[in-house]
């Protein structure tokens, strides 16, 4: 650990000094107030001991300067002074400072202190790993508000997973790897890049979590990471939406890419959490209930929704159903009792 000691005194630079060093700190001195900010800046210390009676800049003109560079902001800061006065104390603390010790202090009291704001900065420092973590995982893929949340209670991101009923939707582009065959890379790009964007922001807008693009294709979970009570009327009414405005989206497109979006939704228990390793982890699910919705939504045509017996149960109340009686699904022993649901009228 760096400590940086800032005083116009000598004497009491090389005592706190040999303080340190006695419990094996590595220590950075500065005698001038007025280079504090740069050599901070240049050697971003764990730790700062500040005095406050120095000439051309006090510590409390000191510690103002570090708070205006985010490099230093978060960095603890320890006034050492000889004004014991409480006003001084307030001033320094309001300024941001993490400690205040009055001098004179024993060489016991000081590295307590230092231990104390040393440790406090390594949980701080923790705590903004794992919240980078989780803006890394979540902040692309899923709506803001569902992000604040997982922020306010990191320990959820942690590496492994748990059983959980979530409801799974597919979405997948028909006809887009005949597409692909014409089409030059960087135009199919942008084409699938824009159906992306339009299918996504629906699935954000109805809380649900982007978990993969699989080519063309977007798996989305619903009641993951956070708790939704009516996660499956979230994924149905996805997709509906999705349906209702293919067409306005389409107007926006030459009719040669204008292609039909193909569901498949299913809801049940599967593994939810976080795989891959410590420093670079993804959030998914996994099991037979996302078996069942990929494979629903390889059966869809013609922009059709598939949805399981358990999904239309859920959400007769809302939609248009009709019974497609219990496929055979690929790698799957039992069948599947599937339905087709719309917002309008199905023609059998």
């Amino acid at each position: 650990m760096k400590i940086m000691v800032i005083d116009d005194n000598i004497d009491n630079i090389e005592l706190v000094t040999d303080i340190l060093r006695s419990s094996k700190y590595e220590v950075v001195t500065v005698q001038e107030s007025t280079t504090a900010v740069d050599v901070a800046l240049a050697e971003l210390p764990d730790l700062i001991l500040l005095d406050v009676n120095m000439p051309v800049l006090s510590g409390f003109d000191v510690i103002e300067q570090f708070k205006q560079h985010a490099q230093l902001r978060d960095v603890p800061v320890i006034m050492l002074t000889a004004m014991a006065d409480i006003d001084s104390r307030v001033h320094g603390l309001a300024l941001g400072a993490e400690d205040y010790l009055t001098k004179p202090f024993s060489a016991r009291e000081l590295l307590a202190r230092v231990q104390r704001s040393l440790k406090a900065k390594q949980t701080r420092d923790e705590l903004h790993q794992t919240q980078d973590k989780i803006r890394l995982t979540f902040e692309r893929f899923v709506a803001p508000s569902i992000v604040q949340n997982l922020l306010n209670d990191p320990n959820r991101l942690q590496l492994g997973g748990h059983l959980q009923e979530v409801t799974v939707l597919f979405a997948d582009l028909e006809g887009f790897t005949s597409l692909s065959e014409n089409v030059e890379p960087d135009v199919l790009l942008q084409v699938l890049n824009a159906y992306h964007e339009f299918i996504v922001a629906i699935i954000l807008r109805y809380g649900g979590t982007v978990d993969k693009f699989l080519g063309d294709g977007v798996m989305a979970l619903y009641n993951t990471p956070i708790h939704q009570d009516d996660h499956i009327a979230r994924a149905v009414k996805t997709a509906l939406h999705i349906q209702d405005e293919i067409y306005w989206f389409h107007e926006s497109l030459p009719p040669e890419y204008r292609l039909k979006v193909n569901f498949g939704i299913h809801s049940g228990v599967a593994v939810v959490g976080n795989v891959g390793t410590a420093q670079l982890m993804n959030f998914t699910a996994v099991g037979d209930t996302v078996n069942v919705a990929s494979r629903l939504q390889s059966m869809a045509t013609n922009g059709r929704i598939l949805v399981s017996k358990v999904v239309y149960d859920a959400t007769e109340s809302f939609v248009i159903g009709l019974s497609r009686g219990a496929l055979i699904v690929k790698g799957r022993k039992l069948p599947v009792e599937t339905y087709q649901i719309s917002n309008s009228p199905i023609e059998d």
